[in-house]
C-alpha cells in the first residue's frame, strides 16, 4: 500500500514554482506521502532531474506523467515520458495513452481547463475526483462522474509551490513499482484522501 501525489507541477510549467529538489525533499521527510506523479503543463523536461534526485532515497519513487492541454480539456497521462504528437485533440492524445499502456486521468473536470461533461462521451481510465485546488462543490461534482461512469476515482494535489504539494493523495494497493501503481489505477485499486484526513463524499 503505498500514498501517491498524482498531480504535481514543477519549475517546468510556467506558473509553477516549485523545484524538483523541494518536492523531493518534502516526500523524504513526509512521514507518508513517498510517491509524487510529475504532470508539467505539456512537458516532461522536469522529469529526469525529479527522478535522478529521488534516487538517493530507497523509499521515494517519482512516477512520469504529463498533463497535456487538449481542445477540449485538461488531461492527465500517467506514465509518460515523452509528450504526445501534435494536435493535441482528446482523442489523438487518448489513443497515444492507450497505445502505449499509459493511464489517462480527467483532470479537475468541473474546473477552468477541465472538460466537464464531455468527458462522457470518451474512455479513460480515471476521474481526478479530489483536487487541491478545486472547491468541494467541483469535486464532488468529479466524484458523481467517476461513479456514473464507474470509473476509479484517485486525486492530486495540483501543486504548483512547495506549499501545496502532497495535500492530497491516493492511496493505492501497489508497491513502489510504477507499472504495477499504473495497472492499480486502472483496476480501481484506489482510494481519495486529504492529506490530513480521509475525504468522504
Amino acid at each position: 500500500m503505498i500514498r501517491a501525489d498524482l498531480h504535481v507541477h514543477t519549475i517546468y510549467s510556467n506558473d509553477s514554482t516549485l523545484t524538483p529538489k523541494a518536492l523531493v525533499e518534502k516526500l523524504a521527510v513526509h512521514n507518508s506521502i513517498k510517491v509524487a506523479a510529475i504532470t508539467d503543463h505539456n512537458t516532461v523536461r522536469g522529469l529526469n532531474e525529479t527522478r535522478k534526485l529521488a534516487e538517493a532515497y530507497s523509499d521515494i519513487l517519482i512516477i512520469p506523467g504529463v498533463e497535456i492541454s487538449t481542445i477540449e480539456g485538461d488531461l492527465l497521462v500517467l506514465g509518460a515520458k515523452e509528450i504526445p504528437p501534435e494536435p493535441w485533440i482528446l482523442k489523438n492524445v487518448l489513443d497515444f495513452a492507450r497505445d502505449n499502456n499509459f493511464v489517462s486521468v480527467v483532470a479537475h473536470p468541473y474546473r477552468k481547463y477541465g472538460m466537464g461533461d464531455l468527458a462522457r462521451t470518451y474512455k479513460f481510465d480515471a476521474i481526478e475526483i479530489l483536487n487541491g485546488e478545486s472547491s468541494p462543490t467541483e469535486n464532488r461534482l468529479a466524484k458523481k462522474l467517476a461513479k456514473s461512469m464507474k470509473l476509479p476515482g484517485v486525486a492530486g494535489s495540483d501543486a504548483h509551490n512547495l506549499f501545496e504539494a502532497l495535500s492530497v493523495y491516493t492511496k493505492i494497493q501497489a508497491s513502489l513499482n510504477i507499472e504495477e501503481i499504473l495497472m492499480a489505477i486502472e483496476k480501481g485499486w484506489v482510494t481519495a484522501h486529504l492529506a490530513a484526513r480521509s475525504i468522504h463524499f
